[in-house]
């Protein structure tokens, strides 16, 4: 597997005054008293250099065979146009509507012949990478306003699980929630509710299951969970933060199935291994 190459985000400037106009945003609007009012977006893939800001990960990665592959795909007939630069090292695309992130490759159960500790293999994933600093500090998403995670997705119908890290004592935490559709092979709005995601560590959940640290989320992504072998692919538009369930086509989905049990239930191991462990 070939990761996809990282790129630099935009200056560290850019970046600080980005973040000083939506701090000042939020005072204007009085949301630290009221609340947010609207919704916050943490990643679309609305340009080609949108797939270079995430970090593909699989049983590549200790020996194994599964492949994990992450193209831009736009609209048909859309030419993608550069735009003047903002100081940075990359010069930025007008962002194309309609336009998204395929995440696909093929799932294999085998195991590396040379590496004889490695027990278990089958997974990928991919998730957003690390925000880069501002002069405000390290760059993390701060969501503690909003109620749900939203995203607009299309499946094949295997099984797939949202990934959530955090700043943690743990530094291997994971946040996880499966992903559920109503209908696979067509585009789909979910919403899952922050507090239902469970966290686990390396596989398995942790008790006592605390709140996660919704002031300091450090990436969002998607896993593999099936470990059937063959194809797999699952297309990504955008992911937001908000407060809104009525936003088109909802989707929320159900903690009861989500196979991640507390304390005293079934099924609480994570099929997928030591994916984003890393």
């Amino acid at each position: 597997m070939r990761a996809t190459q990282s790129l630099p985000f935009k200056s560290f400037w850019s970046r600080s005054l980005d973040e000083l106009s939506r701090l000042a945003n939020i005072v204007v609007k009085s949301e630290n008293i009221r609340g947010a009012t609207g919704p916050r977006e943490i990643h679309n893939f609305q340009t080609p250099e949108s797939v270079a800001d995430c970090k593909l990960l699989s049983d590549a990665d200790v020996g194994g065979s599964s492949t994990a592959h992450l193209d831009w795909v736009p609209p048909p007939n859309a030419t993608p146009t550069v735009i003047a630069g903002d100081g940075s090292d990359r010069k930025p695309y007008t962002p194309i509507p309609g336009s998204y992130a395929r995440f696909h490759g093929t799932i294999s159960l085998e195991l590396p012949t040379d590496r004889r500790e490695i027990s278990r293999t089958g997974y990928a994933g991919f998730r957003t990478l690390d925000r880069p600093p501002t002069i405000f500090g390290r760059g993390l998403w701060d969501i503690d306003p909003y109620a749900y995670l939203a995203m607009r997705v299309k499946t094949d119908a295997r099984s797939y699980f949202v990934n959530v890290r955090t700043e943690s004592v743990v530094p291997l935490d994971l946040h996880q929630h499966r992903l559920f559709v109503k209908k696979p092979g067509q585009w789909e709005t979910v919403l899952i509710k922050w507090n239902d995601f469970v966290r686990t560590n390396h596989g398995k959940v942790i008790e006592p299951q605390t709140g996660m640290l919704r002031q300091k989320v450090l990436s969002i992504g998607f896993s593999t969970t099936d470990r059937k072998p063959g194809p797999y692919e699952l297309c990504v538009e955008k992911l937001w933060a908000t407060n809104d369930f009525d936003e088109a086509g909802v989707v929320e989905a159900d903690v009861a199935g989500a196979q991640l049990k507390n304390k005293h239930g079934e099924k609480v191991k994570v099929t997928w291994g030591a994916l984003e462990q890393e």
